[in-house]
């Protein structure tokens, strides 16, 4: 059978020049990432940001870099629809401005929407990864998250911050009857708390909760503990290492939280966390699980919510994760003893949100 007549919904196959022009068109995606990469690390998206309207001679002036990269840097991001231009300058230079909203996406680390950490560990650990790849593919060789050090542990944190941000202020207070249980003092168990922004919100959002975040990765708590008392919410805040069940007195939580951890947890072992996290949770305790749901099937992947963690399985295949599908997420809710409405939907690019609760 022809590609053709396999593929659901395709009428025409595509002609040699149409996929020379995909190719073409990833090629210059990949050269976008760096370029918005440039952007942040020198701080000209902040430049432009505070300062709008301004020539490439006049960034580079101020930033101290050098004029012609810039110039040909403004004139890129232009291109890629990154930058507008205010007017072409035909007598003193083009003036240029950031694009609706790039200000709050790549110039406001802090803002919910910013996504310059995300950047970040793109151009750093995921480049790094896939020139070990061909390597790799020969050998199954896997180099985990623990153990990669403390960057790379605040690097992961900062590309999740805002999904950090939407489960403090908006997740958790959607959870029935939550709300007034941290209000008056319950507890916030986060599984796999990283590098604590997620505690360090929560605890602002509640701030009469007590929270815990329980990880096994040590460089990740120890820059937690910074981040923690950076926030002075240390005396609501307790962190803790190692596996929940070592850790957690059972029946003792309100809520237990998981961000973009599941999937990071090794699949022998991962139904027997949940089991952990739902032995923890008092009757009525929630179970809020933000991650990514696999495609179960090879059409799946071509669906626009499959999209972010597909690649998301393939950048992250040298830190050993697998990231579950719809049915293995549901199972291990089931299994762990959730027999009530497992609550799903979608945020963002492709992130699954699972809220049950315990009976």
């Amino acid at each position: 059978m022809s590609s053709t007549a396999s593929d659901v919904g395709r009428t025409n196959a595509p002609s040699p020049d149409d996929q020379v022009a995909r190719i073409f068109a990833w090629r210059r995606g990949f050269n976008t990432i760096f370029l918005i990469d440039v952007g942040v690390k020198l701080g000209l998206f902040k430049a432009l940001a505070a300062k709008p309207e301004r020539t490439a001679a006049e960034l580079a002036l101020e930033l101290g870099l050098h004029a012609p990269y810039v110039a040909t840097w403004c004139r890129t991001c232009y291109g890629m629809e990154i930058l507008e231009v205010v007017d072409d300058g035909v007598t003193g230079g083009a003036r240029f401005r950031l694009a609706p909203h790039m200000d709050t996406i790549l110039a406001s680390p802090g803002h919910p929407r910013y996504l310059g950490g995300f950047i970040d560990l793109a151009t750093g650990t995921a480049v790094d990864d896939f020139r070990q790849n061909a390597r790799a593919f020969r050998s199954g060789w896997v180099k985990p998250f623990q153990g990669r050090g403390a960057s790379f542990a605040s690097t992961v944190g900062d590309a999740t911050f805002g999904l950090q941000v939407l489960t403090a202020r908006k997740l958790l207070g959607e959870l029935d009857g939550l709300a007034p249980r941290l209000e008056a003092g319950g507890t916030v168990l986060e599984v796999g708390c990283g590098t604590g922004n997620l505690l360090v919100q929560v605890a602002k959002a509640y701030r009469q909760a007590r929270c815990v975040g329980v990880d096994i990765d040590s460089d990740s708590l120890e820059v937690a503990r910074e981040r923690i008392a950076a926030a002075k919410v240390g005396g609501r805040v307790e962190l803790r290492h190692g596996s929940v069940s070592a850790t957690v007195e059972p029946a003792s939580i309100d809520v237990v939280t998981m961000v973009e951890v599941l999937h990071e947890i090794a699949p022998g072992i991962r139904a027997g966390v949940v089991a952990e996290c739902a032995a923890a949770l008092k009757p009525g305790g929630w179970m809020l699980i933000v991650d990514e749901t696999y495609p179960s099937t090879p059409r799946e992947s071509r669906q626009r919510d499959f999209l972010f963690p597909l690649h998301t399985g393939f950048e992250e295949l040298l830190w050993g994760n697998v990231l579950p599908t719809r049915a293995e997420q549901e199972s291990m809710l089931r299994a762990a003893g959730f027999t009530g409405e497992i609550r799903r939907s979608i945020v963002g690019e492709g992130f699954t949100v699972l809220a049950t609760r315990k009976g």
